[in-house]
């Protein structure tokens, strides 16, 4: 008679043990994107309260803070100049990186140097980047206004990551092509426009998208070399100094989704750039 011996079946979804490092991890993971993100959401809840006061209790749903900003002539002036000199600053800070970039392509005598020149204003901290700008601006008797100090400071601030943005691009790209184009009685200007800047042309976009959203979210190199005109992050400044108006937090999301689609644009295109590339 042939014994029968029962066997075990493992359960399909085995439990899952949670030992105390892995439950710290998520409560920690937790903590730190409450921290990070419950700031915005509390923001985007206010900018719908309908209280005159910034801030809680909810008192009700309403559009009102929303369509006033329009009849804001402040805050949208301040609007209108950071989009106007973070747009500036963007397309002329990603055509000198355009410039460097190409150059960087080719060996030269102090070429280490230069490098360390260009990314010398991300180490510089902010205030004192700032502190220098404008004696340098006092120095040479140029008086802050929108398009001059305040333009050159944040072409000073962006380029280096442009430039460290696009140059991978550059640098990537395969000179074969180029090669063959002149080889083919093609110039040095013909190989650029028909070969090299339509393939590099997404990373150039995705450069100028970068490079705007940080020019537009700049207040401490901002709020050394302006004058009188005032830019979005300097107004919110003023504005919380002053008085906390209601219309602050409805303002204050718009900026930061002007700045996420900016951001998300340039990353897409980025994207695009490196698959291109690497096609």
């Amino acid at each position: 008679m042939m014994s029968t011996h029962s066997i075990g079946v493992a359960p399909a979804h085995p439990r899952r043990r949670w030992n105390g490092y892995q439950i710290a991890l998520w409560v920690y993971a937790a903590v730190f994107f409450v921290f990070l993100y419950g700031p915005l959401l509390m923001i985007v809840v206010l900018s719908f309260n309908d209280s005159r006061t910034t801030g809680l209790p909810w008192k009700g749903f309403t559009l009102q803070w929303y369509q006033s900003l329009i009849g804001n002539n402040q805050l949208m002036a301040a609007l209108g100049n950071s989009i106007y000199v973070g747009a500036a600053a963007a397309v002329i800070a990603t055509f000198l990186a355009l410039l460097l970039g190409l150059a960087f392509r080719h060996n030269f005598r102090g070429k280490r140097l230069v490098l360390y020149l260009i990314i010398t204003p991300i180490i510089i901290p902010g205030i004192i980047g700032g502190v220098v700008l404008l004696i340098f601006f006092g120095y040479l008797g140029i008086r802050p206004s929108l398009f001059t100090t305040v333009l050159v400071a944040h072409v000073n601030w962006v380029l280096p990551f442009a430039f460290l943005t696009l140059y991978p691009r550059l640098h990537n790209f395969d000179k074969s092509l180029e090669e063959a184009a002149m080889d083919l009685g093609a110039r040095q200007w013909q190989v650029f426009r028909e070969i090299v800047f339509p393939i590099v042309r997404p990373g150039l976009i995705a450069t100028v998208l970068f490079a705007f959203s940080l020019s537009f979210d700049e207040f401490i190199r901002t709020m050394f070399t302006v004058g009188s005109e005032r830019t979005i992050p300097v107004q919110f400044y003023v504005l919380i100094v002053e008085e906390l108006s209601p219309e602050l937090p409805a303002m204050a999301v718009l900026v930061v989704l002007l700045t996420i689609l900016s951001s998300l644009a340039g990353f897409i295109l980025s994207r695009r750039a490196d698959t291109k590339l690497s096609s």
